[in-house]
């Protein structure tokens, strides 16, 4: 996918980003418990998701980089190494975040994974792996 194209996805994502944070904030709770948790889990959701988007797009996060001269040494250092992780390599995030609104009329088809990737995924279960010493979780 050309680097324009890809901008296209990613203001076509942030759109989706405004109208689900519009939303959440017009719900009205009231005395329901759970429609304030809904409305306070989206809310939390559309800003981990704006996070990411951050990390994906490179000028904005190598802004963010620089600006970072109040951080511990440590601090930059992971900076410095989520920082050099390669777009092409950090792409894939948004890719799959962007298939959650594929029954929007804006979508594209060409955002969808490729056949042989949906399969990889339908394949997956989480807690699927064991390691060496019989438990699930990272291998000894």
């Amino acid at each position: 996918m050309r680097q324009n194209d890809f901008e296209v996805m990613l203001e076509f994502f942030r759109a989706r980003l405004r109208e689900d944070e519009t939303a959440a904030r017009a719900v009205k709770p009231g005395k329901d418990e759970g429609t304030a948790r809904l409305q306070a889990r989206v809310l939390a959701d559309v800003a981990a998701k704006r996070q990411l988007l951050r990390w994906v797009a490179a000028p904005e996060w190598k802004a963010w980089k620089s600006e970072s001269g109040g951080l511990t040494r440590w601090q930059r250092v992971g900076v410095d190494l989520v920082a050099s992780v390669p777009q092409y390599l950090r792409r894939p995030v948004i890719y799959k975040l962007v298939e959650a609104y594929a029954d929007h009329p804006d979508f594209r088809p060409e955002w969808l994974p490729l056949e042989d990737e949906r399969e990889l995924d339908k394949e997956y279960k989480p807690g699927a792996h064991e390691s060496s010493t019989g438990k699930q979780g990272r291998t000894v």
